[in-house]
């Protein structure tokens, strides 16, 4: 005997439908259904050529041809020995027909790796359309991990816990007798970040780079070496000379009568200029008185 007393995880959704067409309502629940119609047993008799079905939790009603006559209020009501529960929706039957429109298209999103998500569209067409949703072109059918769900005519793909591998693209269709329709979005589930050590980098230098790197460096040495050669070079004549004797200066010639020195004179003594040679005097000769 259950102590908890059924529940709907996905109650009945009112459908709108061309007549000559079929009709499904359909349920999701715990404990055994029965099926009403205005608030009246559905019987075979009521309602020739009706399906119902039950199979885990999941009930059906099936109508293959519907006309003007079945339309109205729908219930099933699920029982067990803690209680009941009751979920309801319309059958509208139309001659009218409406190709399926998104009032809401699917969004793309981007979530972190365990966080939930949920795919929403809106949907509207007559007679009602049959709305699939499909992951990289593959049809989802609804489970534990992968929810479908329909509230009126807003049709939601729930992923309890999304990781990296549920990433992709998502589409959903929807159609009906007059047409159908698609919409795409794209799904992006963020795995944990990871610190990645940072990879060290290789540099590699050519032969030619090597060569001009080895005769730049030996230029380099050589001109190091020449400096250094220069440099001793004046530090050794520098010493030489600090240890000379000063030169001897020749003593200046002495003159009996000097005469001072003009400007040219300076530049002959300057110069070096050599003493012009001395000229012989005769003596006078003396004339014998007669």
């Amino acid at each position: 005997m259950s102590t908890q007393a059924p529940t709907f995880t996905q109650p009945l959704q009112s459908v709108v439908a061309l007549e000559g067409s079929a009709a499904t309502f359909e349920a999701q629940v715990s404990g055994l259904p029965d099926w009403f119609r205005d608030g009246q047993v559905l019987t075979a008799a009521a309602l020739p050529g009706a399906q119902i079905s039950f199979s885990d939790g999941r009930a059906v009603l099936m109508i293959p041809a519907v006309t003007a006559a079945h339309s109205g209020r729908f219930s099933v009501r699920a029982t067990n020995g803690a209680g009941q529960a009751t979920s309801t929706a319309e059958l509208l039957v139309t001659v009218e027909t409406a190709p399926p429109n998104f009032i809401q298209r699917l969004q793309s999103v981007t979530v972190r790796q365990g966080s939930q998500v949920r795919l929403d569209v809106r949907v509207a067409g007559i007679p009602t359309p049959v709305v699939k949703f499909y992951r990289e072109g593959a049809e989802i059918q609804s489970s534990a991990d992968f929810q479908i769900v329909q509230d009126g005519d807003l049709y939601s793909l729930l992923i309890a816990e999304a990781f990296p591998e549920d990433s992709g693209t998502y589409s959903v269709s929807a159609s009906n007798s007059s047409g159908r329709t698609a919409s795409t979005a794209e799904l992006l589930v963020q795995g944990e970040e990871v610190a990645v050590p940072a990879k060290k980098t290789k540099t590699f230098v050519s032969t030619s780079q090597i060569s001009q790197t080895h005769q730049a460096r030996v230029e380099k040495r050589m001109e190091s070496s020449f400096e250094s050669a220069a440099m001793m070079e004046m530090q050794i004549e520098d010493g030489d000379l600090a240890h000379k004797a000063p030169p001897r200066v020749p003593p200046k010639p002495t003159s009996k009568s000097p005469t001072p020195l003009t400007g040219v004179s300076k530049v002959a003594v300057t110069r070096h200029q050599s003493p012009s040679p001395v000229r012989p005097v005769k003596a006078p000769i003396h004339t014998p008185h007669r």
